[in-house]
């Protein structure tokens, strides 16, 4: 069984049956939902998904405490790189990359991506989302920020996930309406809400897309921040 335990927004770690923890956009200080008991004790493996401060927030912290190996797009690599973080992957959308335990194909996201540094704005190539194989031979798809996209389509049919981190907040990514249809999409058998209800901007709710999917079986995993799950 895999740990996944949701620390807000689009912060979460899943913990191997081995032990090793992959963490996904590190989001820690200033996010209203992360749980404040909660402290990090392992990271094997950090995906970024793009380079707005809600998502790459905390990494120069992590990466210095833990050492993880990373997979970013390459101009975040880059930067990374240029902040003397270690172990930086730098991949592209289509490329799959051998992590420790797990293998990450990074795929296609609609949104922006710039890095906040120093006051100034600069350019943090393009935003994806990852399939994650797991050892098991399970798959699973973490979107990152995104609104649906036909394509979508095509990651069903090449990787068949089971189990997908769908953004429903709405105003920056899509909404309930819009992940209905990414879910009509990818047919994944549970999907896990996130981007939503951190800020009253996020109007989106779990509540609103499992109504709208009722009819195509699909299990709407409404979690809660720090209290882990087991999937």
């Amino acid at each position: 069984m895999i740990e996944i335990t949701w620390l807000g927004h689009s912060t979460f770690t899943l913990r191997l049956p081995s032990g090793e923890v992959i963490l996904t956009d590190p989001w820690m200080e200033g996010n209203p939902s992360y749980p404040a008991e909660h402290a990090l004790d392992r990271v094997d493996v950090l995906l970024l998904t793009h380079s707005h401060f809600d998502h790459l927030g905390d990494t120069l912290r992590v990466t210095g405490q833990f050492q993880p190996q990373i997979a970013a797009i390459y101009e975040v690599s880059h930067w990374l790189e240029s902040k003397g973080v270690a172990n930086v992957n730098g991949m592209n959308k289509g490329g799959s990359l051998q992590l420790g335990p797990v293998t990450v194909t990074m795929t296609h996201a609609i949104h922006s991506s710039g890095i906040l540094d120093d006051g100034r704005m600069l350019y943090g190539g393009e935003p994806a989302g990852y399939v994650l194989h797991f050892a098991d031979g399970r798959r699973a798809y973490f979107a990152g920020d995104t609104n649906v996209f036909s394509d979508m389509a095509l990651i069903r049919e090449l990787y068949e996930p089971e189990l997908c981190f769908l953004p429903i907040g709405d105003r920056f990514t899509m909404g309930p309406k819009e992940a209905a249809i990414a879910c009509r999409l990818l047919q994944p058998k549970k999907v896990i809400p996130m981007h939503w209800g951190t800020f009253p901007l996020l109007t989106g709710t779990p509540k609103e897309l499992a109504d709208m999917v009722r009819h195509l079986g699909v299990d709407i995993w409404e979690l809660v921040p720090g209290k882990p799950v087991e999937w």
